[in-house]
């Protein structure tokens, strides 16, 4: 697939003026070839497997016509931000593209015989009982699925004793409006042959899972089991995570709604830090091993004096450091916010032999409280050195708040073009993917490329920069 750009030249500004490129002229710069990063497919190891016509065709709401049914020449380019100044723009590898999610004209289901299995893995996230319920009334109402069952506590609901529970449009109708899942989840659990062996007994051929990026590996070995076992048998894979560290993707559902949610800890910490002498409003925010939660909640608050996060290490004492920012801050406006997310600092919190074994049931190491902390070394910090002064640090930690909350009005559109998404490639024959918005189109991508991506912060672009311009606050690099 070749591409090529077209550049004018200089525009003729009617002063008798003229502009200048600034660059090279670049009057027809070709594109080489793009790389598609194709999905896996049924007919992949099923070659003869039947083919039938989209009931859409049929649907009283729906009139397809020219381009309403998506082909495999429909793509979407990962990368749409280039120097055509540099060599580099003619590198294969940086042109890859995705196939685009929506539906086809033929599918690969007869909906009749469709056993759906739905199921949420991992901790909560706003937006998971919308996505759940778009997908059932996306199965029933476009493919006339009769069969969509629910799974409880996550893979342990493939095979543990609980029976799935069955769903229809009616049973989930007002579920967008709940926070949590109505399905219950939880982490770890994962038993590959358990949870196979389970697809097949209960007959299910449509398996949809809800997960972060720990689920999404398990769901890699499952659809690497099923093929290997040749069961025609689709698996497709929801991306959730609120603090939006999954790779690839423009943003996971809930993280929008988890930035909304966050400002109303912010604000409460600027109200009680500036009602105190020398007062200090301390938020920890969602965020592991990233901290866009904190950097959006940031920018979007302008209340902030310092946003900490796990790119972006920083340090206490000494000049240019933490301590040193604030008494600056507190002599000049008498109060300061500062917003912080989990994963920062945690290398800097001293903790036990045990402490630093200790794994939760996904295998991630347990996290310190890094608020907590940080309270406790404020405190100290300023009784060694300004003795007697009053200093008030409230520590104010929205975590479960905020991931307990139903999904605002923009993830839950988010939440129902995933499910419809996630719907048109399954039926399309479509297995081992993941939908998610790419430049803000919807698209396949092969799960296992997602459980691989990560979405760290650049705290070298200008979004980081913006941060550090709106609060001031020192780059925390040691000279």
């Amino acid at each position: 697939m070749a591409m090529a750009i077209a550049f004018p030249e200089a525009t003729n500004l009617g002063d008798g003026g003229t502009t200048t490129p600034q660059q090279p002229k670049l009057d027809g710069v070709s594109f080489s070839q793009v790389k598609m990063q194709r999905p896996p497919h049924l007919t992949d190891y099923l070659p003869h497997l039947k083919t039938f016509p989209n009931p859409l065709d049929q649907n009283q709401f729906f009139h397809p016509s020219n381009g309403f049914y998506l082909t495999t020449s429909d793509v979407v380019l990962r990368q749409i931000i280039y120097d055509l100044s540099s060599s580099s723009s003619a590198n294969p590898s940086q042109h890859l593209a995705y196939q685009r999610a929506g539906p086809r004209k033929e599918i690969f289901f007869d909906p009749g015989h469709v056993r759906a299995a739905i199921v949420t893995c991992g901790g909560l996230c706003p937006g998971v009982n919308t996505v759940i319920r778009e997908l059932v009334v996306g199965l029933w109402e476009l493919y006339g699925v009769r069969e969509i069952l629910g799974l409880k506590a996550g893979y342990r609901g493939f095979y543990s004793m609980a029976e799935p529970v069955a769903l229809n449009p009616k049973i989930v109708h007002n579920w967008h409006k709940i926070g949590g899942t109505m399905l219950e989840t939880s982490r770890g659990g994962f038993d590959l042959d358990k949870i196979v062996n389970a697809i097949q007994h209960r007959c299910f051929n449509q398996v949809f899972i809800i997960g972060g990026d720990g689920t999404m590996r398990g769901a890699v070995k499952i659809f690497d089991e099923i093929r290997r076992r040749k069961l025609n048998v689709a698996i497709v894979g929801i991306p959730k995570t609120v603090d939006n560290d999954v790779g690839i993707i423009d943003r996971s559902f809930g993280f929008q709604t988890a930035v909304d949610m966050a400002q109303q800890a912010i604000n409460a910490a600027h109200v009680e830090a500036e009602s105190a002498v020398n007062g200090v409003g301390l938020v920890k925010l969602m965020g592991r091993s990233t901290g866009h939660i904190t950097l959006h909640s940031t920018l979007s608050s302008r209340d902030v004096d310092c946003c900490l996060i796990p790119e972006n290490e920083f340090y206490l004492e000494g000049k240019g450091g933490l301590f040193e920012f604030l008494e600056h801050r507190l002599k000049q406006n008498g109060h300061a916010v500062l917003v912080v997310a989990e994963g920062a600092g945690q290398n800097m919190i001293p903790r036990s032999d045990a402490q630093k074994e200790e794994r939760d049931e996904s295998g991630n190491p347990v996290f310190l409280d890094v608020g907590g902390w940080l309270k406790s070394e404020l405190k100290k910090w300023w009784s060694r050195d300004h003795p007697g002064d009053l200093f008030t640090v409230k520590y104010i930690d929205p975590t479960y708040m905020i991931r307990a909350v139903p999904a605002n009005a923009t993830d839950n559109l988010n939440c129902t073009l995933l499910a419809h998404s996630a719907i048109h490639g399954v039926m399309a024959g479509y297995t081992g993917f993941v939908v998610g918005p790419v430049n803000g189109n919807y698209v396949c991508m092969p799960v296992q490329e997602v459980a691989e991506a990560k979405n760290p912060v650049n705290t070298g672009d200008h979004k980081w920069a913006w941060v550090r311009s709106v609060t001031n606050q020192p780059d925390f690099l040691r000279s």
